[in-house]
């Protein structure tokens, strides 16, 4: 399993394990876009480690990985990432540890710097493998996450608006409220209105919009479609940016739970992933407890 070091986080305790699921992180620090930000002004201080100055440019260019509501807070986060691993990159040249950079599906190269790091942390952190009772008990803590989501098989009728001014909206909307009376509960009328009428690609499969996840649209459609009952069509049309929508609800297909059996190497994963950003945590921790830093706090640090 690959190992990746931004995970580690020293002070953040919301990926910590839930009580008694892995009893090995039941202690200590544990855990874990915006456009870039500006970097901030270089009024915040060097930061070194151990004596080791994390260059102001380095930390200007981390920043765009933290975001945060405020310049100083984003520059705090990156100039702290940057401090755990140049104090990781010490210990890894201390003990002498080499790595060979590898690549990502991408074939792009691992750079030294970051071959370094993972190698030192496959070393010094060892994971907890969940067991059969742990994994038992988190698919039961957290059982609504092991089921597929509900599907609506649905179709619609978009009726857009000839121009953009108010009163073409209005006329479209009097024409689908027109088409949603003519057709009704009829299967067959709503599809032959959707080949003649509608605006979108669907129209060449009678509207059929196929079977659809709740957030995969827009969400004044998805309401529209909920509130319905299986075979029946909406009687007022809902407005989204396109135009004029008459909706139809086929039928609703509930989600099923899946069997813990088909679950269960998921969740061994998702327990031994925890357990290895809790250890990882911890090894940084001790590391920083023996160093010392200027400019930036630590957890653990003696300084």
């Amino acid at each position: 399993m690959t190992r990746r070091l931004d995970v580690i986080n020293l002070e953040d305790p919301a990926q910590r394990p839930a009580p008694g699921m892995m009893s090995s992180c039941e202690t200590g620090g544990c855990g874990g876009g915006p456009e870039p930000m500006i970097p901030p002004p270089p009024t915040f201080g060097e930061v070194r480690v151990n004596g080791v100055e994390i260059a102001p440019e380095a930390i200007a260019q981390e920043i765009q990985h933290h975001p945060a509501p405020d310049a100083e807070t984003a520059w705090t986060e990156a100039a702290r990432a940057l401090a755990v691993r140049e104090l990781l990159l010490q210990e890894a040249r201390r003990l002498g540890v080499h790595a060979e950079p590898e690549r990502d599906e991408a074939g792009r190269c691992e750079a030294d710097d970051d071959a370094l790091v993972r190698s030192l942390l496959e070393k010094a952190v060892t994971p907890a493998q969940a067991g059969e009772e742990e994994c038992r008990r988190y698919y039961e803590a957290y059982h609504e996450r092991f089921r597929t989501p509900d599907l609506f098989e649905a179709a619609h009728i978009l009726i857009e608006p000839e121009s953009d001014d108010e009163a073409a909206w209005e006329a479209a909307e009097q024409r689908a409220r027109e088409i949603a009376r003519q057709v009704g509960d009829d299967p067959n009328a709503f599809a032959a209105a959707a080949r003649n009428c509608s605006g979108c690609a669907s129209a060449q499969q009678d509207g059929s919009l196929g079977q659809i996840r709740r957030g995969e649209l827009v969400e004044s459609i998805q309401r529209g479609l909920e509130s319905l009952g299986d075979g029946e069509t909406g009687r007022e049309p809902v407005r989204s940016r396109f135009g004029w929508h008459v909706l139809r609800h086929q039928r609703r297909i509930p989600g099923r739970t899946i069997p813990f059996d088909m679950a269960r190497s998921k969740i061994a994963d998702t327990l031994e992933a925890r357990s290895w950003s809790c250890e990882a945590a911890r090894y940084v921790a001790g590391l920083a407890a023996r160093g010392t830093f200027e400019g930036i706090l630590i957890e653990g640090a003696g300084r």
